[in-house]
């Protein structure tokens, strides 16, 4: 009994080692510092021309759009504009899909699952990288609960395809002088998609982003759309450990970038210090997150955050944002784990991969491994 004791106590030591190890480690990048500048004018010049026409609430649903400049891959001009500019009507059409659900709330559920599993789905197969579906789910989501009447769903839908427009024209500016400092990528042929990685995964990456979205309801957030996009956020890892690496980095993450964005609505801001926080917040996001995803979800929290509420910032305390904002990370990433852990569970592929496999015609999907 004692040596069983011991060992458990041991392997609890070793994994708390690993996990305090991740934690600290920063991975190397040889990403240009030009690449978070040229994301901050994406993202950030919507709110500075909101600011300068007094509609700083236009200019929040016009840097929605500029986050697709994220999207962009370090591969030759031609083939990473035709990438760009393929995510930037998804990225519209996926925002107005949600908008439209807004005005049918039983469909707002079903809209967001489907728009999960569809951008999952084509994500993976076109083998789009890192943020994937990520934010095509968050346009959708933040247009569904986006306080709207039918008559401004034209102008929203407008202002995100500004948006849009707006990173691409970035984008390319960026590009022809990146390219100069740094040769492409060659664009890879398309992998094979196999039926698990790219339905399978997808159908049940969609489901429980729904499960979740049902449970914030269920519990009457006021910000639902939080939840859904933490859980999307987590499930994606590539293996169980990185999705319960991905949730505790973001809830700790989260943790302290509560704080900071505490501090900041504690501030006196104004327009214009709102769009150069912004900025400033795109810059530091950029550069950091591919070398530690907690330390950039400091920095993403208080982001989110302004995108979202800086139209109405001063109008209430900060304190009930604050504390609603850790709750539906916290929710949403214990939901994720859980599909992580289905996703990634041989014997719930087996079972529920099998009965799938039969409702999809094999001549759909490109033979691969898995198939």
């Amino acid at each position: 009994m004692t040596n069983t004791s011991t060992s458990r106590w041991a392997e609890l030591k070793r994994l708390v080692r690993e996990e305090l190890q991740l934690l600290l480690t920063f991975k190397p990048s040889d990403r240009l510092w030009q690449m978070p500048f040229a994301a901050a004018l994406a993202t950030g010049l919507p709110l500075l021309i909101g600011a300068y026409f007094d509609h700083l609430d236009y200019g929040l649903v016009s840097s929605l759009g500029g986050l697709v400049f994220l999207y962009l891959p370090n591969t030759p001009l031609s083939h990473r504009m035709v990438t760009l500019m393929a995510c930037a009507f998804a990225m519209t059409a996926c925002y107005t899909l949600g908008a439209m659900s807004h005005f049918f709330p039983l469909l707002m559920m079903p809209v967001l699952v489907f728009i999960a599993i569809l951008a999952t789905m084509v994500c993976r197969f076109y083998d789009l990288g890192p943020p994937g579906s990520l934010f095509f789910v968050m346009a959708a989501a933040i247009g569904a609960y986006s306080p709207l009447e039918a008559l401004q769903v034209p102008l929203m839908v407008g202002l995100v395809t500004m948006g849009t427009l707006l990173a691409c024209l970035v984008a390319f500016f960026y590009s022809l002088y990146a390219l100069r400092l740094q040769a492409p990528q060659p664009a890879r042929p398309l992998p094979p998609a196999s039926f698990d990685y790219v339905v399978f995964d997808a159908v049940v990456i969609g489901i429980f982003v729904g499960i979740s979205l049902a449970l914030a309801q269920a519990l009457q957030l006021e910000k639902a759309y939080w939840v859904p996009i933490s859980c999307l956020a987590v499930i994606q890892g590539v293996s169980l450990r990185a999705v319960w690496t991905k949730q505790l980095h973001r809830v700790l993450g989260t943790g302290v970038g509560l704080l900071l964005a505490w501090g900041l609505l504690l501030l006196p801001l104004d327009k214009w210090t709102i769009s150069l926080a912004f900025m400033a917040l795109t810059l530091v996001i950029e550069t950091v997150v591919v070398r530690h995803y907690a330390v950039a979800t400091i920095f993403i929290t208080p982001l989110t955050i302004l995108l979202v509420e800086a139209a109405t910032l001063g109008q209430t305390s900060p304190a009930p944002l604050i504390q609603a904002r850790f709750f539906d990370t916290a929710l949403g990433c214990l939901v994720g784990l859980a599909g992580g852990i289905c996703l990634h569970s041989p014997r719930f592929r087996a079972l529920v991969g099998g009965q799938m496999r039969r409702l999809v015609p094999s001549r759909l999907v490109r033979s691969g491994p898995g198939a």
